[in-house]
């Protein structure tokens, strides 16, 4: 089989996984605001932290989520050192960060927010102007829960961090069409694959399923399982596996050995 076979075959399965949306849900988006404003008994706006070593970028972006309706900008950094101080301090739901800033750049920056280094773990949405393949992996496998450019429309930017904010995961569609090609046309790996101590067999094949990019639906259809039991499977594999979403379950399928790029 052909690269060029091989990267048709595992688009619709991967991409769906990888992008969450190929556009941003605006319902989902709604939908995420008034949870928060249920959950809190009054309108709770998200907290977001920006990291970005450019001065501009932090003004307009930062004056955006400021006017946005249930955003709420809570602190800035210039650098990612900066960045996991100031999360100590303001405590944010999400972290927009940027890649590279001086010393600590922003993806060392996000392995130490997410391991809990600055308390609380916070979402990190990274936003740059640097969109590599390389980057895109090292970012995700360091705990982020998105990935955009900063070429995307605002509006999108923004609703990217309800998004985020609400559990789920978003890679920009361009980033994700270049990371399906990638991953289809490397050889198969020759690391020692991932355990998964602790997953039951049920779990290690809804797991591989989640690494093919089905839904919970979609799951329980193939197990012949109701969907609030497929539910209840994938939050259990992101519990025992620590992983923030389902971004982060499909590396996991992928490092276990359960999926390979050419399905």
């Amino acid at each position: 089989m052909t690269a060029t076979d091989r990267t048709a075959a595992a688009r619709t399965a991967v991409a769906r996984t990888l992008t969450g949306r190929t556009a941003v849900d605006r319902t989902a988006v709604d939908r995420t605001a008034g949870d928060r404003a249920t959950a809190d008994g009054v309108g709770s706006a998200i907290r977001v932290l920006l990291a970005d070593d450019q001065e501009l970028v932090r003004a307009g972006l930062g004056m955006a989520i400021g006017h946005s309706p249930g955003l709420e900008l809570v602190g800035e950094a210039a650098t990612g050192a900066e960045a996991v101080q100031r999360a100590a301090e303001v405590r944010p739901d999400v972290v927009v960060m940027d890649i590279r800033m001086p010393g600590t750049d922003g993806i060392e920056a996000t392995g130490l927010l997410t391991a809990g280094a600055a308390g609380p773990v916070p979402r990190v949405l990274i936003l740059t102007t640097f969109d590599d393949d390389e980057n895109v992996y090292a970012a995700l496998r360091a705990g982020a829960s998105g990935f955009l450019v900063k070429d995307m429309a605002l509006a999108e930017i923004l609703a990217a961090i309800r998004v985020v904010a609400a559990g789920d995961a978003l890679i920009a569609p361009s980033v994700t069409r270049r990371l399906i090609a990638d991953l289809t046309a490397r050889p198969a790996p020759v690391a020692p694959k991932r355990r998964l101590p602790g997953v039951t067999e049920r779990e290690r094949e809804v797991l591989a399923l989640v690494g093919r990019g089905l839904s919970n639906a979609e799951i329980a259809e193939q197990l012949f399982i109701a969907p609030a039991t497929a539910k209840t499977h994938v939050a259990r594999l992101l519990a025992k596996l620590d992983a923030r979403d389902r971004v982060h379950l499909v590396i996991a399928a992928y490092d276990a050995g359960l999926v390979s790029p050419s399905g």
